[in-house]
């Protein structure tokens, strides 16, 4: 009989985080801006009524406003206690400030990240390019 009561219980502990961990991401779901460039995320931010606060950044290759956001999470913070403010709504945004494709002599994204297979395409594309301007038009020989 108490394995079944504690059996219970785990349950009803479980169902309770799990609604807690819905909650915040559905939240968060008419502001997601994780793979925007930080500018940009901050401008809809903002904009939704949410003060911007970076928690992580890693990487240094790039500006701040470049970075991309890779996470979001929600939070309020109360008023402090015996005042008449009110409760602030903030995004705590994870940059990332890498740019283009890893390679053995820099940091990047992985090959294996859509992210990674976009940068290196972008690469290949601005190299091609670059050939093409360099060489000769050999047409009207």
């Amino acid at each position: 009989m108490k394995r079944l009561a504690l059996g219970v219980g785990l349950a009803a502990v479980t169902a309770g985080v799990v609604v807690a961990i819905s909650t915040g991401s559905a939240a968060a779901a008419g502001t997601d801006v994780t793979g925007q460039k930080y500018s940009d995320a901050s401008s809809t931010l903002s904009g939704a009524g949410y003060t911007v606060i970076v928690g992580t950044t890693f990487g240094d290759e790039q500006g701040r406003d470049d970075c991309v956001v890779v996470n979001a999470v929600p939070r309020t913070v109360a008023a402090p206690e015996n005042s008449s403010g009110s409760a602030t709504k903030e995004m705590v945004v994870s940059l990332n400030c890498d740019s283009g494709a890893a390679s053995n002599k820099s940091a990047g994204y992985s090959m294996g990240s859509p992210e990674g297979r976009a940068a290196k395409a972008a690469e290949e594309s601005a190299a091609a390019k670059a050939s093409a301007q360099a060489s000769p038009d050999s047409g009207g020989q």
